[in-house]
């Protein structure tokens, strides 16, 4: 460590808000260059790339080959997909001194395509699996946590190429499989959890979240199996009602109730003969929505029942690609008839706003909502009577509580942080580029392909989140940077040179050992050896001149005096058991 390019630090980084993005700071792992990037130091690059070695043998175990495609990509193929246009502002353009455009890879499904058009072209050459682990460039609006979310970043993605539906299958379980053991070999608590394919495109999706309280993700699960994440859960709908025994809608004045709280109590107290309550009530939402390459907003009116909240990550998915913004007060100006606090679905409807409501908002239900009138709502309208929506839309928020699209029970919510991803995306790419095999029987047959990612760099920051205490972090032995933290606890001559003979017999036996051998007090050198989270900790100091070393499990914070002339062996099986 006298030696080693690091310096650890006491104090939390000024912009850290999670314990991964402190602790790797802190510890001398990684430094920020600019929002969003960030530079590898030794010990954060050691365990980088033991993660990204694990990742590469599951995946080589299996039979993927890696291949590699450069980030710096011309225009012209993601114009062919759309993408050029459908990443919007996250995608880093450029020019060269040409002028012709070119961008940083956010992510390369157009390349495996090309490449495997360029190369193959019989039936006889699927099925191929490739992948490549890889510099990403995304221009995250607000950069966050560190390494958990920036503007550069180290990814593995693999892409799968079948000649039949029931090919891209198997392939997809082949990398569900290895994602798994990726995964378990890094001791990580994550679930696999239904998705939405976003920009991707495709059908089939799940994600792989690492479960923390601090995750970007809320997911929801079941006791009996069912998991998704927020995105992709599916609100069952109730069976329609009849229209015939609903009383007629009739417009109320309700003054001084634009809120859905204020409008209950008014209801409840207005002498209507019945109580009501938020879910009684139907919340008409207005945002805006703009097709990628347009400069058009259209207005959207989005209802759904009072009681809840339009969630915008759930919107956002069901509208993509489209760009998706709440109406601000110009909007409402350049649209009088949308009267704040008290919009129906009559003006909508009236004026060619397009209307999607929640999934439960089912033909015969009767509602309370505005009357397109300042201080006033109608009582009783009835969908499908009063008021035909044009389709329902995923858009309010789900809680704990609802039950599970499959009828498995109560859902409970949790978050976590994305790891994984893995799409059957079918042939949307392969369309694009005409990526076709000449069959067996002499006729093209079009190619179906699936695509994988592992936020590897990530990963680092992923596995310190869940590992880690008050003192600093605890990695698991497979990513460790070290096997073997020595840390030489004494100043003279005969413990540092039995400290330094330990090292190199561990060094011989083929444990990598960190060794503190820096002119520091013990007390400064237990607490980086704690901060830095080397799984095992040996201290050697005056207990050697009785011929014994102190042995600490760091997870655990058990000690143990081991006699110095076992401690190789002892220190083996610890390490390699």
């Amino acid at each position: 460590m006298s030696s080693l390019f690091l310096r650890t630090l006491r104090e939390d980084p000024a912009d850290a808000e999670v314990p991964s993005h402190k602790l790797l700071v802190r510890a001398g792992y990684v430094r920020r260059v600019a929002p969003g990037v960030y530079s590898w130091l030794p010990l954060g690059l050691r365990v980088l790339r033991k993660i990204e070695e694990i990742v590469r043998e599951e995946m080589d175990a299996f039979g993927a080959q890696e291949i590699q495609f450069p980030a710096l990509l011309p225009r012209d193929p993601y114009e062919a997909t759309n993408r050029w246009t459908e990443y919007g502002p996250n995608l880093f353009r450029l020019k060269d001194r040409k002028g012709n455009d070119y961008l940083l890879g956010p992510t390369h499904e157009e390349l495996f395509t090309l490449a495997v058009k360029g190369e193959y072209s019989s039936y006889k050459d699927y099925p191929v699996r490739l992948y490549q682990i890889q510099n990403k460039y995304r221009d995250e609006e607000r950069p966050r946590a560190g390494i958990l979310r920036g503007r550069e970043f180290l990814m593995k993605d693999s892409y799968s190429f079948d000649l039949s539906d029931e090919g891209l299958a198997e392939s997809y379980a082949l990398h569900r499989k290895a994602y798994t053991k990726i995964f378990d070999r890094l001791s990580l608590r994550y679930v696999i959890v239904s998705a939405t394919s976003g920009a991707m495109g495709g059908s089939a999706s799940e994600e792989f979240l690492a479960e923390a309280e601090t995750g970007e993700d809320t997911f929801v699960r079941s006791a009996s199996g069912y998991a998704a994440n927020v995105e992709a859960v599916t609100t069952p709908a109730p069976p329609a009602q009849p229209i015939d025994d609903k009383p007629a809608a009739q417009v109320h004045h309700t003054p001084d109730t634009p809120t859905i709280e204020s409008l209950v109590t008014f209801l409840n107290g207005a002498g209507l003969g019945r109580q009501f309550t938020a879910a009684d009530t139907l919340k008409n939402v207005l945002v805006k929505l703009r097709q990628p390459g347009s400069d058009e907003w259209e207005v959207l009116g989005v209802g759904v029942p009072g009681d809840r909240e339009v969630d915008m990550k759930r919107l956002e998915a069901a509208v993509a690609p489209a760009e998706v913004a709440l109406l601000e007060d110009k909007d409402f100006a350049a649209h009088s008839f949308l009267v704040k606090g008290y919009i129906g679905p009559g003006a909508l409807a009236a004026n060619g706003v397009r209307y999607l409501v929640d999934p439960r908002i089912v033909t015969g239900t009767a509602w309370v909502t505005g009357a397109d009138k300042a201080d006033h709502h109608v009582v009783d309208l009835v969908a499908g009577r009063d008021f035909t929506p044009d389709g329902t839309i995923e858009a309010a928020d789900v809680r704990a509580g609802d039950e599970a699209p499959d009828g498995s029970g109560p859902l409970e919510s949790a978050r976590g942080i994305e790891i994984g991803h893995i799409f059957q995306l079918g042939r949307k790419y392969a369309d694009a580029f005409s990526l076709d095999a000449l069959g067996p029987d002499s006729k093209p047959v079009r190619i179906t392909m699936g695509s994988y990612g592992i936020g590897v760099s990530r990963l680092v920051a992923v596995v310190a989140e869940q590992s880690h205490d008050g003192s600093g972090l605890i990695w698991p032995r497979a990513v460790s940077p070290y096997d073997v933290h020595l840390v030489i606890a004494g100043k003279n001559e005969e413990i540092t040179a039995g400290g330094e003979k330990l090292a190199r017999e561990l060094e011989s036996a083929g444990l990598s050992v960190l060794l503190d051998d820096r002119k520091a007090s013990p007390g400064v050198k237990f607490a980086d050896a704690e901060l830095v989270g080397v799984p095992t900790i040996v201290v050697v100091g005056r207990g050697l001149a009785d011929g014994k070393i102190e042995v600490k499990d760091r997870r655990s914070g058990e000690r143990v005096e081991v006699a110095l002339d076992g401690a190789v062996a002892h220190l083996v099986g610890l390490v390699r058991g």
